[in-house]
């Protein structure tokens, strides 16, 4: 079965003005717009990037982790691609894979520095679910017990 290309730079916002998390704008992120030559000059099609996107995209984290597995992929997909010359013509994949390559080296970066976070350990936290304000899971000194006066074990 063939892919599907597309790309609408006017479903990148909503009539509220605010991102719509969905194919166009991982594709504007991504910088894989040129969808005129499909496979020719696309790096994913378009059911391989909506397969990344959860149905409900309701953080920031949730978006980055989907943008992530579709620069894996690409950067997969280009590793084995060799530069190829013909006469005068020349074709060199190496900057688009360099350009992907260092976008996930970033990305995967981003995502490890924030997985935990020592300044959030004792902070309210708000469900975006239900706006209710709760103690974090994590506090100071959940270690201790009767036992250790108070120290941590």
């Amino acid at each position: 079965m063939a892919g599907t290309y597309s790309y609408t730079p006017a479903n990148l916002k909503d009539a509220d003005g605010k991102l719509v998390y969905g194919l166009d704008l991982m594709r504007f992120e991504l910088g894989d717009t040129m969808v005129e030559g499909k496979e020719d000059t696309c790096a994913l099609c378009d059911e391989e990037i909506s397969a990344m996107i959860p149905p409900k995209v309701n953080t920031k984290r949730v978006w980055l982790e989907a943008k992530l597995h579709c620069l894996e992929s690409i950067t997969r997909r280009f590793a084995y691609e060799p530069d190829t010359k013909d006469g005068p013509v020349s074709w060199s994949f190496e900057g688009r894979a360099k350009l992907w390559k260092d976008m996930y080296e970033k990305l995967k970066k981003e995502l490890a520095s924030t997985a935990a976070s020592a300044s959030a350990i004792g902070k309210l936290v708000q469900n975006p679910e239900t706006d209710a304000i709760t103690p974090p899971y994590f506090y100071n000194g959940m270690m201790s017990h009767e036992e250790a006066e108070g120290q941590d074990i």
